[in-house]
């Protein structure tokens, strides 16, 4: 199912984050107070949208309820962001993530309800993104221009099936290297054994058959 997404604040992260999720599939919704850059942008995404974000009036038309996603990612305006999370969390998002620039604002915007906190210093806009728009991804990793690592939890339908049965490299493109039950460490699968609904799995994929697993 496709997801909608919006962006709050078109920086250098915004920019990049926007336009890989508009690329991926996602329908999303890019936001900044600076109408020149809104109006460059605005073929990138589904919307762009010109809003003061320190305005709680034009913070709240933006709609935020129909949203799946809201991104907030003016990591140097603390109060913008204190405002966007709040109103997104009282519109009922649920799921807010938001751009940090320093442990002190991670904390406040834990504190004020943020879900997940991005450090794009160490996320770039594309692995932002694929996690974002997976329902299963947990975290992503570069391996090379053509290869990914991906820590995610297993679809619905493979639980109780073991690696034999499911033959993932054949029907999914993916290789399974390691598992992690709750609370334990990385092993070797072991493909005989089924797999368990509180797991993790470690597995290997190609770029090109990424768009799979939204």
């Amino acid at each position: 199912m496709k997801k909608s997404v919006a962006v709050l604040g078109l920086g250098k992260f915004g920019r990049s984050l926007s336009e890989n999720l508009y690329q991926m599939g996602a329908d999303v919704l890019a936001v900044d107070c600076n109408e020149e850059l809104v109006n460059e942008f605005a073929g990138k995404c589904t919307s762009a949208v010109c809003a003061n974000l320190t305005n709680e009036e034009e913070v709240a038309a933006l709609g935020l309820k129909n949203m799946d996603i809201v991104v907030v990612a003016m990591g140097r305006n603390l109060a913008a962001s204190i405002l966007s999370i709040a109103i997104a969390k009282e519109d009922g998002v649920s799921l807010i993530v938001a751009k940090s620039s320093s442990e002190r604002m991670s904390a406040i915007l834990s504190k004020v309800g943020a879900n997940k906190i991005i450090d794009p210093e160490g996320e770039g806009g594309f692995r932002s993104a694929r996690i974002l728009i997976s329902s299963s991804f947990k975290d992503f990793f570069k391996l090379d221009d053509n290869m990914y690592m991906i820590d995610m939890k297993p679809r619905k339908e493979w639980i109780g099936k073991n690696l034999i049965e499911l033959n993932l490299r054949k029907k999914w493109n993916v290789n399974i290297i390691a598992i992690r039950q709750k609370g334990q460490l990385w092993q070797f699968v072991d493909p005989s054994l089924p797999i368990t609904e509180d797991c993790d799995l470690l597995m290997v994929m190609e770029k090109k058959h990424m768009k799979k697993w939204q």
